[in-house]
């Protein structure tokens, strides 16, 4: 199967999009598989934190041109002459849900961006809260060059990240960056030597399972919510995980196990 799904004992979900042969460019039906992955970790509860990354030298460069747009055009005429909106297992919104357009997870999410990260690539990497890259790596929105756009969340997500009139320069002329670049730019959280990339995937991850998973969730669905309303709305604004989280047993835990001086042993209860 080409994107793997592997929960570790320690609450880490990988995710890998492995199509070694296309630099994992996604079809229709490897769209729907990382769209069920994302179901799946967005609903068990033993999953924590998510780790995506790709297989050799990408880490996605979106869809597969090839084989994916007359799959789409096909199921687009095959919906609109009847009231489905599924033919075959496949749904319209596979591709847009597969890189989290329109699917709020707040469970944190690192990208390990070991290659080319492009197009709806790119997409998944903007729609992640962390992304580690490796020194290679690059990233950008070509779609413009084919006639396209990336209108997966790639033209939202890039301006709201980086400075307007560079996320414009790489949007209309679909020049890559490289993962250099993505730091000074503050798209990166950091970049690595490839041999430390998953490494240091594991070790972020590993400090954030040191927070209470319902704190960094509330956390999450606060900031990102929040994002664009005025600070006073912001403030005002009820979120649903922030008052789970105080009804929480780990609302407990945590201030007890730090007056007892020993670490928290965080449930998600």
């Amino acid at each position: 199967m080409p994107v793997h799904y592997e929960l570790g004992d320690d609450h880490v979900v990988w995710i890998t999009i492995d199509r070694l042969e296309a630099m994992n460019s996604l079809d229709m039906d490897h769209f729907a598989q990382l769209r069920r992955a994302w179901d799946r970790f967005g609903e068990e509860e033993e999953a924590w934190v998510a780790i995506v990354t790709g297989v050799g030298n990408a880490f996605c460069v979106g869809a597969d041109l090839k084989t994916y747009i007359p799959q789409i055009t096909k199921l687009q005429q095959q919906i609109a002459s009847g009231e489905t909106s599924e033919i075959g297992g496949y749904r319209l919104d596979d591709g847009v849900k597969a890189v989290l357009r329109g699917w709020n997870i707040y469970k944190p999410i690192i990208a390990a961006v070991n290659g080319f990260a492009l197009g709806g690539g790119f997409e998944i990497a903007l729609s992640c809260d962390i992304i580690i890259a490796a020194e290679h790596a690059r990233f950008g929105l070509p779609e413009p060059r084919v006639g396209l756009m990336a209108a997966a969340g790639g033209v939202h997500r890039l301006p709201r990240q980086i400075p307007l009139k560079i996320a414009m320069g790489m949007m209309l002329t679909g020049k890559h960056i490289t993962a250099a670049d993505a730091l000074r730019y503050g798209i990166a959280n950091e970049v690595v030597p490839l041999k430390d990339l998953m490494p240091t995937a594991e070790k972020w991850a590993a400090e954030i399972m040191e927070c209470s998973p319902l704190s960094v969730q509330a956390s999450k669905e606060a900031a990102m919510t929040g994002l664009g309303l005025p600070i006073q709305e912001a403030l005002a604004k009820h979120y649903d995980l922030q008052s789970k989280l105080f009804r929480s047993k780990d609302a407990v835990e945590g201030p007890l196990a730090f007056s007892q001086k020993r670490k928290p042993n965080w449930t998600g209860e």
